[in-house]
């Protein structure tokens, strides 16, 4: 696999390559072409140098999706700045942390956040603001203007280890910058096509010429969330086209009609939040996902009836659980077609992947361990040595990324996977996984969804509770008998809470802190 180019270099070479007819983003009623995109990310880039950017300045989008959030990407790449995602739905002092912890120089922002930023810039090192719509204040620039403006961007001196931050949602403690290698991700995004991942940027260049790759992604999740993010960047450096939703709120009906008038390769979803939804639509005639090959999930685990549902929907569409965090990619896949449908779900690894126990070693199979993944992974979280080295120890003289995933491994190399440990339940001494109870809970025929935590109790150190959305009446007992009949008894919630909605993230992510306050004011 090439390990020697970064998204820079990538996109200079894609916008003299495709064809610059072809659409490389599609927001609703907006529209942009490969050469659009080409001059307006180039008169961005430049105009952020011009401001006062260098390479290695970290810039932050605090943006929804939209074609200015693509035009952005490729901007910062072209100008060697390091990109830096911000949750939109920060409040003014998570919003100035991230931008202080990240030394950010730059930030793109919408319109709409606009008293966001106004209330905390004067505490800030940001030197130059970007309102993407609206009327621009005084201490900012106007994006439009800016892309539209037609600044010569000068040669770049675009390097294999220019850098690309994810931001984690800070789900145990305030969020951390990892830090990634733009060539470490570029090869990671060409893990399994060996045939034709390129070996040079010429060879690059004549496989975009070529279409090889070239794909029409649908991407639901948020942009600024890494699920979405990578799914775009890997999408635009093959000289695809991103099609992304322009409401606020996910509409799944939207989704399934943009899908087909599009006629839309592939879609990327965060499991039952979006599938569910997507499923129902379907189910109602409202649309179509017929054209779609692949449908990648990422970040949750979701509902073997459901991915048959969907595939009872595209015959030919594979569904792909990709496993992975901020802090490692690739740590393992699970496809299902029609042959396999509503199979439980088993990852396979390559040889990058471990599953250890407490003396960081390989656990026989049968047994619980952590996942560990080594190979091409992050440098480690922005000034942060300590978490750093927490999370990316050294196994026999391997570095390795450590997430927090537990998992079992089997005899033939297959892990199942458990969940994330910081969630994990300890109940009168047994060790729970908030995600096996939630997926045996979303079994039951009128549940939609699910999540489980636990509560600090006089008996059992925590019970655990269970908030649930249900489609049609359901007793509170009949749904923990119905957890019984799948697993151990000890793992049925002691309480439900049936709510009118489970709290998540806009990416689909469990929002367990939202999720408690419901049942702990």
């Amino acid at each position: 696999m090439p390990q020697d180019m970064s998204f820079g270099a990538i996109f200079e070479t894609v916008v003299t390559a495709v064809d610059p007819a072809r659409p490389a983003l599609i927001h609703g009623d907006t529209v942009r072409s490969w050469a659009e995109v080409a001059a307006r990310s180039a008169s961005l880039a430049a105009a952020m140098l011009a401001g006062g950017a260098v390479a290695g300045d970290r810039c932050a989008l605090l943006m929804r999706n939209s074609a200015a959030y693509g035009e952005s990407l490729i901007a910062l790449a072209r100008a060697r700045l390091v990109h830096v995602n911000v949750n939109y739905r920060y409040t003014g002092e998570e919003l100035w942390y991230i931008l202080d912890n990240s030394d950010a120089a730059v930030c793109i922002y919408d319109a709409e956040f606009a008293p966001l930023v106004a209330s905390i810039r004067d505490r800030l090192p940001t030197k130059l603001w970007i309102q993407v719509g609206g009327e621009t204040p005084a201490f900012a620039s106007d994006y439009e203007h800016l892309a539209q403006a037609g600044h010569t961007l000068p040669p770049q001196d675009h390097r294999a280890d220019d850098m690309l931050f994810i931001y984690t949602g800070g789900t145990t403690g305030l969020p951390k910058g990892v830090m990634w290698d733009q060539s470490a991700l570029w090869a990671l995004m060409n893990a399994g096509t060996a045939a034709t991942a390129p070996d040079s940027l010429a060879d690059h260049a004549a496989n975009v010429a070529a279409g090889v790759g070239r794909q029409k992604a649908l991407v639901l999740p948020p942009l600024m969330h890494g699920t979405g993010l990578i799914i775009a960047l890997a999408t635009l450096c093959r000289g695809g086209t991103i099609v992304t939703l322009p409401g606020i709120n996910f509409d799944p009906g939207e989704a399934t009609t943009t899908c087909a008038r599009e006629a839309c390769d592939y879609a990327v979803i965060v499991g039952d939040a979006f599938a569910r939804p997507i499923l129902r639509a379907l189910d109602a005639g409202i649309g179509s996902i017929a054209t779609l090959n692949v449908m990648i999930s990422s970040g949750t685990m979701w509902s073997p009836e459901v991915k048959a549902g969907l595939i009872g929907h595209a015959p030919n569409l594979m569904i792909v659980d990709s496993l992975g965090s901020s802090e490692g990619l690739g740590l393992g896949a699970a496809a299902q077609t029609k042959d396999n449908a509503g199979a439980p779900t088993k990852f396979m690894a390559d040889g990058n992947t471990l599953i250890i126990g407490d003396d960081m070693k390989p656990v026989p199979p049968g047994t619980m361990g952590r996942i560990a993944r080594g190979g091409l992974i992050p440098r480690g979280y922005w000034k942060d040595p300590v978490k750093t080295a927490a999370t990316f120890p050294e196994i026999d003289g391997k570095r390795y990324s450590i997430p927090g995933d537990f998992a079992i491994i089997e005899a033939d190399g297959s892990f199942i996977l458990l969940g994330r440990g910081s969630q994990c339940i300890n109940s009168g001494g047994e060790k729970i996984f908030p995600e096996e109870v939630e997926e045996a809970l979303k079994t039951h025929p009128a549940i939609d969804d699910a999540l489980v935590f636990g509560v600090a109790d006089e008996k059992w150190g925590q019970a655990v509770t269970a908030v649930v959305e249900a489609h049609a009446p359901v007793e509170a007992e009949a749904l923990r008998a119905h957890v019984r009949q799948q697993l151990a008894a000890y793992k049925a919630p002691k309480t439900v809470h049936i709510v009118a909605k489970v709290p998540r993230a806009p990416n689909g992510k469990a929002d367990y802190a939202a999720a408690r306050a419901l049942v702990t004011g």
